[in-house]
């Protein structure tokens, strides 16, 4: 009997003409900038992405309403090398409020050269999320997902000549 067991994590790289201390903030400090202003979860559209660079921080867009919305908790914040979030957000595509429910991605930034740095991320523990977490882990590891962020911030910088 052959059983297939499903792939519960999603890694993605990409590499950004950048020093490693500036592709690190300009991810935290720049998230709303290149996180597409469709991923939204609230009932009115986003005005600013709020990445807050501590632990213990939230991820959290907020409305043109002031309405806010917490998708993700910082659980480890390294500069300039690591960074460790929760995924609060159901396969429905809504807030998860049972944090046992919630998986985790960490993104990693090693820097290749002084003007070029590695950006890898994993989204993983996708199980977790029970019933339809295949769902998430298709949406992040598909077209609109982490490879569509990970292209807008590597947008951010110019391609060295």
């Amino acid at each position: 009997m052959n059983t297939q067991i499903p792939v519960a994590s999603v890694k993605q790289s990409i590499v950004v003409d950048a020093p490693i201390d500036r592709a690190f903030r300009v991810f935290t400090e720049g998230f709303g900038s290149f996180k597409p202003p469709s991923h939204n979860l609230l009932a009115v559209p986003i005005a600013e992405t709020i990445f807050e660079t501590r632990v213990g921080g939230y991820i959290y867009d907020r409305g043109t309403d002031g309405s806010e919305c917490r998708w993700a908790r910082v659980l480890a914040y390294e500069p300039p090398d690591r960074l460790l979030m929760s995924w609060d957000i159901s396969p429905r595509w809504q807030i998860e409020t049972d944090l046992e429910k919630t998986s985790e991605w960490e993104v990693r930034f090693t820097a290749e050269t002084d003007n070029r740095t590695r950006v890898d991320l994993e989204h993983r523990h996708l199980e977790r999320h029970g019933q339809g977490w295949e769902g998430v882990r298709d949406g992040v590891e598909g077209d609109r997902g982490w490879p569509l962020y990970l292209r807008r911030f590597a947008d951010l910088f110019p391609r060295a000549a």
